[in-house]
């Protein structure tokens, strides 16, 4: 059982950093901390003092965050989200701000045994001495993380038991468009992009601290005079609700006929936030370089934000529109300018898409024919689209080095792609493995979805035919070849087309998988990777839940379920047991359909899409209608673009070379492959050397 913490008071020691750097209020725990570095694996990823790491000078008149990655510091420390935050908020005189990452099993149980809580790694603070403890939420197997993570700081789990001398706990990133699985333990959400709303959030706070400060003299009783703020903490919350993007789960009441507020002068829709143009906000300038190694180890630098694919599935291209691209030359600046003060010898153009950028090929010429890269530096697409992956992009990005190459079909059929929306041809698809194999890369990954609206077992074995076909292009260059079909289930998430669909079951993800698996057998240099469809399910829950979910997540994680995400440590059977303590089951949370009249958890969040849009494009799903990119076709009025005064954001006006999605396809016959036939017999020979087109079987029609 996981119980609350007991701090013990700091010691006094001359290893305890100045109070010049933390203040009176803050005391290090590094004398407490570093004892126990010798016991656990990894001790680096507890130390701090990364190169762009920032040296924290706390004040009383500077409000302290400690924004925390609820995972490993492997998977957080690449996060854009928090080193953006921590950059702009350390920018700022009235505000400091120090990280954290969950501490690995071994860590915490030394923590937990030496009464060592929660600390940050700038200065090995306590995170109870914090103004403010903001979470990245990325995933949504992490939430018991975040439960464990606010108890190792000493705080009460739930938010209506703190009180002043308790941090406010922010949370922010994609699963809080469906904030109500967490809303007993978040005092705030913030919705949609953070760059401006961070500094609304400090202005308040300082302003009501400094109120407070005027109107009485700090009460040394309480400890909290540097939080005079914190005294009135309803009071607070309320003044935060008034913030645009801002949603503050105890300002409302959750009823059966939906989220309402409690008081006047709450909204009763919070709006996502959304930053207008990317060149204002040229960050991560300071990119930090971690001690030991992590995901993604290199430069990153974001190419544009928001995706016009229209994709059904995908959450991220749905609530992040419109899309709004970084100038050329900025991207060029802030990529020199990384390399340089990094030290790193790849960069990754990141994105929803990252061929989908205008003029993407000239992008990537000019860094890696950079004087000043020596032509050492090699670059990679880690988001490709299919359709805009030509061959003189994989010639520029294979000059240096050859990175990963994964493509992304997510469909095994034609007709699969357009219930999707993910228009992808066969022969786009086919196009594009070809001109990789050609400029000499041997390796491949093609990502997969199962269990998708409407899918039959013909479009599951579609997967195998595609990428079979795909082996057998590679052979044409390469003896040995290898393609990875990585196959996931299907989660539907809120504030997409799909947010209605009855999740497949446990075990009918099982039996596809099982499909896949016997159909890939003997096909010579393909394998066939699968997510656990147990964790699919509980995802699941815990994507379209209301706020009942809450006390399944504190069960789970007072019975030891934390490290959810992680395989070795995941246990459905903890979510099972809980789910039927409190009344519920997976058939009526996870798998059954929703109605279109049907009050949803989070229709109280807008992510600027009209319900209207989203149930015809669920229709349109469900007859196999594909829709052709927005940014190149006339407006489809999803929302996104009028609702916030901001229109798509382009480099160029000219759609992506290569791309076929709004440019003129034949929806018709994107299950077809013009092939050339070349006579091979004398006697059939044509003079002329002339070929005829003809189309071959559609992916899951036949074998190849």
């Amino acid at each position: 059982m996981r119980t609350g913490l007991a701090i013990l008071p700091a010691t006094t020691s001359v290893l305890q950093d100045p109070p010049s750097t933390l203040g009176a209020r803050m005391q290090s725990l590094w004398p407490r901390v570093e004892p126990l570095l010798s016991q656990v694996t990894k001790p680096a990823r507890y130390i701090g003092g990364e190169l762009g790491a920032r040296s924290p000078e706390h004040g009383c008149a500077s409000l302290a965050w400690l924004l925390v990655y609820p995972d490993t510091y492997e998977i957080g420390l690449p996060n854009q989200g928090l080193q953006i935050l921590y950059e702009i908020l350390n920018e700022r005189p009235d505000s400091v701000a120090e990280r954290a990452y969950a501490p690995w099993v071994d860590m915490e149980a030394a923590m937990r045994r030496a009464g060592v809580p929660l600390f940050s790694l700038e200065s090995t603070a306590a995170a109870r001495d914090f103004d403010v403890m903001a979470f990245n939420l990325s995933a949504e197997l992490v939430y018991t993380n975040v439960l464990n993570l606010i108890d190792l700081a000493g705080m009460p789990v739930r938010a209506e038991r703190r009180g002043p001398d308790d941090p406010l706990v922010i949370a922010g990133g994609h699963c809080a468009f469906n904030p109500e699985p967490l809303a007993d333990f978040v005092d705030c959400f913030v919705i949609g992009d953070g760059e401006e709303v961070v500094g609304e959030i400090t202005d308040v706070l300082a302003n009501l601290g400094a109120d407070r400060a005027h109107a009485s003299p700090p009460d040394d009783r309480t400890g909290s005079s540097h939080r005079g703020w914190a005294a009135d903490r309803d009071g607070v919350l309320r003044s935060l609700s008034r913030i645009d993007g801002v949603y503050v789960p105890a300002c409302y009441e959750a009823h059966p006929s939906g989220v309402v507020p409690r008081h006047d002068g709450v909204p009763d829709r919070v709006e996502k936030r959304t930053i207008g143009d990317l060149a204002d906000w040229p960050y991560p300038k300071r990119q930090l370089v971690p001690l030991i190694e992590v995901v993604h180890d290199r430069l990153n630098v974001e190419l544009f934000r928001g995706c016009t694919r229209g994709c059904r599935f995908c959450q991220a291209g749905m609530i992040t529109r419109p899309a709004r691209e970084r100038p050329a030359d900025q991207v060029r600046t802030m990529v020199g300018e990384g390399l340089r003060r990094t030290g790193y010898d790849e960069v990754a153009l990141t994105s929803l898409s990252s061929a989908d950028y205008s003029g993407i090929e000239g992008v990537v010429t000019s860094i890696i024919e950079d004087p000043a890269c020596s032509g050492q530096v090699s670059v990679s697409l880690p988001s490709l689209r299919v359709d805009a992956f030509t061959v003189g992009i994989s010639a520029q990005i294979q000059r240096v080095r050859r990175t990963g190459l994964t493509f992304a079909p997510e469909g095994g059929t034609w007709r699969m792609r357009q219930v999707i929306n993910k228009l992808i041809s066969e022969e786009d698809l086919y196009s594009a493995v070809d001109a990789a194999f050609s400029q000499g890369w041997r390796r491949i990954k093609l990502y997969f979805l199962i269990g998708l609206p409407t899918e039959t077992d013909e479009d599951t074995l579609g997967i195998v035919c595609l990428a079979e076909q795909c082996v057998a292009i590679g052979l044409r260059y390469h003896k040995g070849v290898t393609v990875t079909a990585s196959v996931g289930g299907f989660v539907p998430k809120p504030q997409t087309p799909f947010q209605w669909f009855g999740q497949n079951t446990i075990e009918e993800l099982t039996r596809k998988i099982h499909l896949l698996r016997d159909a890939s057998r003997g096909v010579r240099g393909l394998k066939v990777r699968w997510h656990d469809a147990r964790a699919t399910a509980v995802e699941g829950l815990l994507s379209r839940g209301d706020r009942r979910i809450g006390s399944v997540i504190e069960q789970v994680w007072r019975n030891g379920g934390t490290f959810q995400e992680w395989s070795e440590h995941f246990d459905v059977d903890l979510w099972r047991t809980a789910l039927a303590d409190h009344g519920g089951s997976f058939e009526d949370a996870v798998y059954r359909h929703r109605t279109e009249d049907e009050v949803l958890p989070w229709d109280h969040i807008s992510a600027g899409l009209h319900r209207d849009f989203l149930w015809g494009e669920w229709l349109d799903a469900l007859g196999a209608h594909g829709l052709p990119d927005c940014r190149w076709t006339p407006c489809y009025d999803c929302g996104a673009c009028t609702g916030f005064g901001v229109e798509h954001v382009v480099a160029s006006a000219v759609p992506p070379a290569g791309g076929s999605q709004g440019t003129g396809q034949d929806l018709a016959s994107g299950g077809q492959v013009p092939v050339r036939f070349l006579p091979t017999a004398p006697s059939g020979a044509d003079p002329a050397g002339r070929s005829e087109d003809r189309p071959v079987a559609r992916a899951g029609e036949g074998r190849s």
